[in-house]
């Protein structure tokens, strides 16, 4: 356990509760505290940054950086994860933002083969593939 998980304080806790009742959706601080404000208990910025960092260090949730232009996200990490087994890829919908998983054994061959034959190691987590989810491509 390390100095920052050593105290487990209200905010953390109520920080907590609301990314395990999101589980399998991302969220930024900002997310988090817009909800707070509208439950009318409000907490503040620096707090919930610091709280959700301590959680990514004791690796209750996962801490994605997608690129320069967008504001860090973050996920409850269940034992059970998506991210957890294998690669797992991000797609990005260029549209409306929406940030989703995928498996892919290709990919994994791929990246494989990269580390293979130019020795260079992806980084599955911050690799991201951008286009259109099933929804924005589905509107007209």
């Amino acid at each position: 356990m390390n100095s920052r998980s050593k105290y487990k304080t209200k905010q953390r806790d109520v920080i907590l509760k609301y990314l395990q009742s999101h589980k399998g959706v991302h969220v930024t601080a900002g997310d988090v505290c817009d909800y707070f404000k509208e439950q009318g208990t409000p907490v503040g910025q620096s707090t919930v940054y610091r709280q959700m960092e301590s959680l990514v260090d004791e690796g209750v949730i996962n801490k994605y950086i997608i690129d320069g232009a967008s504001p860090a996200c973050f996920e409850y990490a269940e034992p059970e994860s998506h991210c957890t087994e294998g690669i797992c890829i991000h797609c990005k919908c260029e549209k409306c933002g929406r940030l989703l998983h995928m498996h892919c054994s290709e990919l994994e061959k791929a990246f494989k083969n990269l580390l293979d034959k130019k020795s260079f190691k992806v980084d599955p987590v911050r690799t991201v593939i951008y286009g259109l989810c099933e929804e924005c491509a589905g509107e007209k």
